[in-house]
């Protein structure tokens, strides 16, 4: 399997005694050969768990410390051919000093050996009365009697390819400005924590936080394994807290307090990290004042394939799965919409608001902002104009939801037939009106459109959009007619979040009556209806069966635009994503639609109206997306 740039790592909070360095070792080994089994890259173990971190004075023992580097040596033998970069912990006696240290070692060799850079000495810590810090100590050497030459120092960067390995000690994470900070800025995209974290009450949630926040500052994965139970529990207490975050997202966590090995693995996105940094200026400034030189180690992994991809992937990434996260995402949407329109009405000091509505998703959702808007600004809902303009293809239920919505919400409503001028235009321009092609469809958008701009004129309003970022992203507008308003609220809203939204009004914000109305909505057939109904009076033109399944392209944008991600990854991702909702020729089929058609349609972009940004993707050609009108999808459809 092509793996992408995924890379699949562990961290591990093994079983341990303390000082009992033959016991801990061996079932150090147990979790290599787990991880090497499930296909992992790297391993993650605590701070100074081959002797284990509560030792206290015993650390003074020579004994303990000879034991302890013969058994790193013993690691050393036993990672011959196992292809893994292994990070265990272990102390380090150098130039009369006793360094707490990261041990990285690979194919029977120490790699490097990076020293803990900031010691604690407060509240229950007391690690200076043992250990030394190892800030600043950089390009120094170490010689064991198996091994001379090893790299000894907090500046080091093993890299493979793509994939660049930093690695920092439990406090270092903890601190105002942390090592893994600079370490990223060299280059590193995976940082790894070996960790010795004591349990307080709400200190596992605080370091969760510290983790994930690190990880998206650093724009990194953070791989953080903390020590168990096992530990000396005389004053403290230790759970082996596991984390793996990837740019602020967790992307797993163990069960504390587990009295076995503990192994916990995830796939890393290492072409997401990557892309996040080429985009992020700031990212790339602030690497100007890294305080010392990158000390690169190069190593190869045989392979890097995953055996089995069990990553999660989002089928809807631009709607979160929790509910209650998900309720409070609408929330924000709905608050950064209104906002925006707020600031736009009051600006032109025009009080009145014009806006088409069909029975549809999108125009009853920028309906509910306007209605809301106008609420905060405390102007009168008669002061929106809401127009409903039924055509050749308008059914019943969607008329009737339409009038039912409008009338409910106290807009001032108007019904204006476009069926008569459509006709007389079709005579004017010469077009047979049994003729079902663009021309007909097109006809009608425009007439609407024109019906409202002049409307909004003779009342001293604004035309408010109601396209979503799914349509502006396939260019399912028609120009110059649904296409264009004074300001389009719904524009970096994509399709599968505006039926949440909808939805969460519906469930918090409108009485029952409305409710219901709006439920009805939600369950109607997306459709521009420009074409006449079926012999039933039933929608007869279905968007998803002509574009494709609006989840799909949703998928597609964000990927494509949020991550920059090649097309056979995209694919790849889908696949696993909707494995039990399309087949292969499916996916690919509505892929190269959405490649031709977003090519195809920038010209629309380049020309789309004001509206607010209300996520990570936007397709504003005067904010997030600037792409010549006349470029080439060839690259694209040739890689996918």
């Amino acid at each position: 399997m092509n793996n992408y740039n995924f890379i699949k790592v562990a961290s591990a909070s093994p079983l341990t005694n303390v000082t009992d360095i033959e016991f801990n070792i061996n079932n150090i080994k147990k979790c290599i050969n787990s991880s090497v089994e499930k296909g992992c890259k790297l391993i993650v173990f605590p701070e100074l768990s081959i002797t284990s971190y509560t030792c206290a004075d015993l650390f003074c023992s020579q004994l303990l410390l000879d034991k302890s580097i013969d058994a790193v040596k013993s690691l050393c033998d036993f990672s011959i051919n196992k292809d893994i970069l292994i990070a265990v912990g272990a102390p380090l006696k150098y130039n009369s000093c006793l360094y707490n240290c990261a041990y990285i070692i690979f194919e029977g060799k120490i790699l490097g050996i990076i020293p803990k850079s900031y010691i604690p000495n407060y509240t229950e810590f007391y690690e200076k009365r043992w250990f030394t810090e190892g800030l600043g100590l950089i390009n120094k050497e170490v010689h064991f009697t198996f091994q001379g030459n090893i790299p000894f120092g907090t500046n080091l960067i093993f890299t493979y390819n793509d994939f660049k390995f930093g690695f920092e000690v439990c406090e270092d994470v903890w601190v105002t400005i942390p090592p893994s900070s600079y370490l990223s800025l060299m280059g590193a995209n995976i940082i790894s924590n070996l960790s010795a974290s004591n349990e307080l009450v709400s200190k596992a949630e605080y370091r969760k936080e510290l983790i994930k926040n690190q990880s998206a500052r650093c724009m990194a994965a953070y791989i953080y394994s903390s020590t168990g139970v096992f530990e000396s529990s005389t004053d403290l207490v230790f759970s082996g807290h596991l984390i793996t975050c990837e740019n602020g997202t967790i992307l797993n966590e163990n069960t504390r307090f587990q009295r076995e090995n503990q192994i916990q693995t995830s796939i890393l996105d290492i072409d997401r990290l990557n892309n996040e940094r080429l985009k992020n200026v700031s990212f790339r400034d602030n690497s100007k004042f890294i305080p010392f030189e990158t000390h690169e180690i190069k190593f190869s992994f045989k392979n890097t394939d995953c055996k089995t991809f069990d990553r999660f992937v989002d089928k809807h990434p631009f709607v979160p799965s929790n509910e209650t996260k998900r309720e409070l995402h609408c929330r924000e949407i709905f608050n950064i919409q209104t906002s925006g329109l707020a600031k736009r009405i009051s600006h032109t000091h025009l009080n009145t608001a014009v806006i088409g509505i069909s029975g549809g998703l999108d125009s009853t959702l920028a309906l509910l902002v306007i209605v809301k808007t106008f609420d905060i600004l405390k102007l009168p809902k008669e002061n929106i104009i809401t127009v409903t303009m039924p055509g050749f293809g308008t059914t019943d239920r969607t008329y009737n939801n339409a009038v039912n919505l409008c009338k409910m919400l106290g807009t001032k409503f108007r019904e204006i037939n476009i069926v008569p001028a459509c006709l007389q235009h079709f005579k004017d321009i010469n077009h047979p009106a049994e003729k079902f092609d663009v021309t007909y469809e097109n006809v009608q958008a425009r007439e609407r459109t024109q019906i409202l701009m002049d409307i909004a004129n003779k009342e001293g309003g604004l035309v408010i959009g109601t396209g979503d970022l799914s349509e502006v992203a396939l260019g399912w507008s028609t120009y110059n007619g649904d296409h264009m308003s004074m300001y389009g609220v719904n524009c970096s809203v994509p399709k599968t979040l505006v039926r949440y939204l909808v939805s969460y009004v519906a469930q918090k914000e409108v009485s029952k009556e409305i409710s219901d109305i709006l439920m009805d909505i939600l369950d109607t057939p997306v459709s521009p209806e420009l074409l006449p109904k079926d012999k039933d009076g039933k929608i007869a033109q279905k968007t998803e069966d002509i574009v494709g399944p609006y989840e799909l392209h949703d998928f597609f944008l964000y990927h494509f635009i949020r991550n920059s991600t090649k097309p056979g990854k995209i694919l790849f991702l889908a696949y696993h994503a909707f494995k039990d909702d399309y087949d292969k020729d499916t996916i690919n089929k509505w892929f190269d639609k959405f490649i031709k058609r977003f090519f195809t349609q920038q010209f629309k972009r380049s020309a789309i109206p004001d509206g607010p940004k209300v996520g990570s993707v936007s397709l504003s050609p005067r904010g997030d997306w600037r792409m010549p009108s006349d470029a080439s999808y060839n690259l694209w459809i040739q890689n996918s």
